[in-house]
């Protein structure tokens, strides 16, 4: 039976070019040695997708760090896109690399998870960046990191950004009641679905796609239900790893990012996001009113 899964890849990497304070690998390096063993972990990956032309793959890129500023996950990125087999490869990316070599993606296919961080670029040198995305065609989405001293900005990209894209912010949920109810109500206006993020998803014992129709893979293979549960459920190269894909209840206590929540079947993201999931597109819906609704339904006993 082929396989049709999605794939969350994070590999060795762990460096990045931006000092964001709220970051572990802000302004990290990778040695040389480090590098080049993540670009052979990467490279094996691209050639078992190759092998596998029977099944239906969408791969998502989440590194620790920036990965687009190396030219081998440029490259992967134009290799993935032109598989007839991978419907959708896309990546999470600060975007400060030169973006003339997305013109060689399959624009049908390639999509890109664009942050912005203030203070590491200026706004407008960010926004012809997305600029140039929306000149060659390549789907998008952009956001930021909701810190209240941030709101003014977030505010401004919304402005400046096309009312086509889609302006997500990620809530700061390290320090309890962060926000105030004209907090809220300020970063709704720009993100319809920011109160979906805002939430602390009790999530032990509720059905997932983890770990059956989604996994995350690490550099050397190992497969595991989602980022945010350790238990290895096997080896991506081993053969018969597919008998590890199996409906699975979440063992974890909390899901609070989207990457995460988004596969808990009880909130019907998939619906909400239709073929943006890995790229945190939503669909062509009335997106306030999703939310809405999925809001309330949390809330029925």
């Amino acid at each position: 039976m082929a396989l049709n899964l999605s794939i969350l890849y994070r590999g060795h990497l762990a460096s990045c070019n931006y000092g964001c304070p709220y970051c572990p690998f802000a302004k990290r390096h990778d040695s040389r040695e480090a590098l080049a063993r993540d670009y052979a972990a990467l490279e094996r990956f691209l050639a078992w997708i190759e092998a596998r032309p029977t099944d239906r793959f969408k791969v998502l890129f989440t590194p620790w760090g920036e990965a687009l500023i190396r030219k081998p996950y440029r490259a992967a990125m134009i290799r993935l896109s032109r598989l007839g087999h991978v419907g959708r490869v896309a990546i999470q990316t600060n975007l400060s690399c030169n973006l003339d070599w997305v013109a060689d993606c399959d624009l049908e296919r390639a999509a890109f998870w664009c942050t912005y961080h203030p203070g590491e670029i200026p706004r407008d040198s960010f926004l012809d960046q997305c600029r140039t995305l929306e000149r060659i065609g390549a789907r998008h989405s952009v956001g930021i990191v909701g810190l209240r001293e941030h709101l003014d900005e977030i505010e401004a990209l919304r402005a400046a950004l096309p009312p086509t894209t889609y302006l997500w912010v990620n809530a700061y949920k390290r320090v309890a009641d962060y926000y105030t109810s004209e907090d809220i109500a300020r970063i709704v206006a720009v993100d319809p679905l920011f109160e979906l993020n805002l939430q602390v998803y009790q999530s032990r014992g509720r059905a997932c796609r983890a770990g059956e129709e989604m996994v995350t893979v690490d550099g050397d293979g190992a497969v595991r239900r989602c980022h945010f549960v350790r238990d290895v459920i096997g080896n991506l190269y081993d053969p018969g790893f597919e008998q590890v894909l199996q409906p699975r209840a979440c063992s974890g206590d909390i899901c609070r990012c989207h990457i995460g929540y988004v596969h808990m079947r009880d909130l019907d993201l998939y619906t909400l996001f239709g073929d943006g999931v890995l790229e945190r597109i939503p669909a062509d819906t009335p997106i306030r009113a999703e939310a809405q609704q999925r809001l309330a339904n949390m809330m029925l006993p």
